[in-house]
């Protein structure tokens, strides 16, 4: 699990029909470098699956691989990447 910053919301204009109820999150996960600082990810941009209604700027916990698509089972979901969490405040 990783901590990312929301950066935007992905729009689709045709959606799968198990992404009812939740958004698509563009999130860039932070380095241990970027943590205290609140400086802006300088990392690769995920899509992430949040059910929790993170908004942009939001610090996020975040579950990629098969790990992501665990809180599914036994439906299955085309996810990679999940929103665990939202974090309200961190201490380093």
């Amino acid at each position: 699990m990783r901590i990312a910053k929301v950066q935007g919301t992905v729009t689709l204009s045709r959606c799968h029909a198990t992404f009812d109820g939740a958004r698509l999150r563009l999130a860039t996960p932070l380095t241990l470098g970027e943590l205290p600082e609140g400086d802006d990810p300088s990392g690769e941009t995920l899509v992430v699956w949040d059910e929790l209604g993170a908004g942009i700027g939001s610090l996020i916990a975040v579950s990629e691989g098969g790990e992501a698509a665990q809180p599914f089972r036994p439906a299955v979901k085309p996810v990679d990447a999940y929103c665990a969490a939202i974090l309200d405040d961190l201490n380093l």
